[in-house]
């Protein structure tokens, strides 16, 4: 059992995160024997965190009765625990420039940003302007930029991205924003594209101004 002394400084959802991380698969019954807090308490994180798709749930065969839940974490509980893969990638990506040049870099960022446009453009195939704009920022949001898309009129739009995943590496490398921009303006070709704020420059998110074109 864990030891309150030990166990008060994260909060119960954390707890049964880390216990699941350190332990493996867990039962309701195993989680309430671990944190000593009753079985209704249990159940009411881990439907929370299966709401939130941090856990997910399978049958587990018993040597006697019926089959149980037992409980794993999902791919998207990795944001619980800390990483330091910005400061791999900005390492390698030194080491890239410092033995190939900038060049090198700069390659890199558009390959990523072509293979990018490839496949939200197949997506969003045969999709009015209105419609890919929206569809954009529906994309960006779900790779973690925390999107609000904000509708002026019929004709004008202002997609502000709120988080950067690779905010560490758009730091250092510019690529990476100028990229994006490129990206935007490549699939809303009806439409002008401009940025109007970056996070990597100071600002509170990033911020473009889309208007569609006149139709001649």
């Amino acid at each position: 059992m864990i030891h309150p002394e030990v166990a008060q400084p994260l909060p119960t959802r954390e707890m049964i995160v880390h216990l699941l991380k350190t332990k493996g698969d867990m039962s309701t019954k195993e989680l309430t024997e671990e944190l000593g807090i009753t079985v209704m308490a249990v159940r009411r994180h881990i439907q929370s965190l299966e709401r939130d798709s941090f856990i997910t749930s399978k049958m587990q065969r018993q040597s006697m009765g019926r089959p149980t839940a037992v409980y794993s974490l999902t791919e998207q509980a990795g944001a619980f625990f800390p990483n330091k893969y910005h400061a791999l990638t900005i390492e390698l990506l030194t080491e890239l420039e410092e033995h190939f040049g900038g060049e090198a870099v700069e390659k890199l960022f558009v390959s990523r940003k072509n293979k990018l446009l490839q496949k939200y453009d197949d997506a969003m195939h045969g999709k009015s302007v209105s419609e890919r704009i929206e569809m954009l920022a529906d994309l960006q949001h779900e790779n973690g930029y925390m999107v609000k898309l904000e509708k002026i009129d019929n004709e004008a739009f202002v997609l502000k991205e709120y988080n950067c995943p690779i905010e560490h590496v758009a730091f250092k490398y510019k690529n990476a924003c100028q990229c994006e921009l490129q990206l935007f303006r490549s699939l809303l070709t009806d439409a002008e594209v401009n940025r109007t704020e970056c996070l990597s420059e100071g600002g509170q998110c990033c911020s473009y101004m889309i208007r569609k074109k006149e139709q001649r």
